[in-house]
């Protein structure tokens, strides 16, 4: 597989399967591991890092085998390319922007991804569309036993796992649930449920994680620590109590504004796309915000124009790095923007 085979497929991540996909984007787990014997990356040498990047490569390319998946190594990779693989939640933007030896293999289906110093020596990742926990940790913990019988993990007996950020020590899992959320926001109920969610020691990010806005309604929900409560545990309180309340609170949005608001709701939805199928240039978050009512309209039966497999696709493709690799250049934020809009305008024609 090659890095330009991504550009022309749908992201596992706006697939748009399985469970709650109205309202849950994707699932996500990761495990944080770092090698015995070697620094922490944000104290390890040049010559530190390279060399446990040259001794996971090795070990990464014997656990994948004959199967056809993509390395790449971050310090030859463009830009673009860097961008893309964060624009398809296969790495993390912290390892697009960082410095020295580091690399990323990624599975054809990209539901598993191996992140080679990140933040920590190791990400271990699984992906999949909606609402899919127990596929995606059968999936982690495959690799995770497949590498830990070549590697000596960094383990405490008392703390678990040893990691860079004290919130990950003891398992070293970060489970992050993407949501679109655009009526809790309308409705001005968004607040509500980040604060609770806060209580319950949940991170809540935006769309490309930490430090990142909540841009077309998506939010990210992750558990903040990992000590004191095993992989299973954290796993099903996602599943069978989290997540369904979310879930439950933006339907209970929803319905609040077909009932009480039906005209302003269906002239949001409908402006939405006639901004979106008749611009002449349009930036990155004004695009996304568009698509958010357009989705929300389509998940609710109000708007029937286009489906939400083709939406998804322009969630995806409208986004810088996807846009110049369709285009086959570089283009300025001028230049992305009149050539997104022709794309919208293509797809959107009725």
């Amino acid at each position: 597989m090659k890095l330009d085979d991504l550009t022309g497929k749908m992201g596992e991540w706006l697939r748009g399967e399985s469970s709650m996909s109205d309202v849950v984007i994707s699932s996500r787990v990761r495990l944080a591991r770092n090698i015995a014997g070697y620094p922490f990356l944000s104290t390890a040498s040049d010559s530190e890092q390279s060399e446990v990047y040259r001794l996971l490569a090795d070990e990464v390319s014997a656990v994948v085998g004959d199967e056809d998946a993509l390395f790449v190594d971050m310090n030859q990779a463009d830009d673009i390319a860097r961008q893309l693989l964060v624009e398809r939640h296969l790495i993390s933007r912290q390892h697009a922007e960082s410095e020295g030896s580091r690399g990323v293999t990624i599975w054809p289906d990209e539901r598993r991804a191996l992140m080679i110093n990140e933040e920590d020596h190791l990400r271990i990742q699984g992906l999949r569309s909606g609402l899919q926990l127990e596929g995606l940790w059968e999936d982690v913990t495959g690799l995770d036993d497949a590498l830990s019988g070549r590697l000596d993990f960094a383990y405490d007996k008392q703390l678990g796992y040893l990691t860079a950020c004290p919130t990950n020590v003891g398992t070293g899992i970060r489970v992050s649930i993407m949501l679109h959320l655009p009526a809790m926001r309308l409705t001005k109920e968004i607040d509500r449920v980040i604060r609770a969610a806060r209580d319950m020691r949940l991170a809540v990010r935006g769309l490309y994680g930490e430090g990142t806005d909540a841009v077309g309604d998506f939010y990210q929900v992750s558990n903040q620590t990992t000590l004191g409560k095993s992989e299973p545990e954290i796993i099903r309180s996602f599943e069978e109590n989290i997540i369904p309340k979310i879930v439950g609170y933006e339907r209970a949005a929803r319905e609040s504004l077909a009932e009480d608001h039906q005209h302003r709701l269906d002239d949001r939805i409908w402006r939405a796309h006639g901004a979106l199928a008749s611009a002449r240039t349009i930036g990155t978050e004004e695009t996304l915000a568009l698509l958010s009512h357009v989705r929300m309209g389509i998940q609710m039966g109000r708007f029937d124009l286009i489906n939400i497999q083709t939406l998804n696709d322009l969630f995806l493709h409208i986004q810088p790095a996807h846009l110049q690799k369709m285009a086959g250049r570089p283009l300025d934020g001028a230049g992305r923007s009149v050539f997104r809009a022709q794309y919208l305008r293509e797809k959107l024609a009725v």
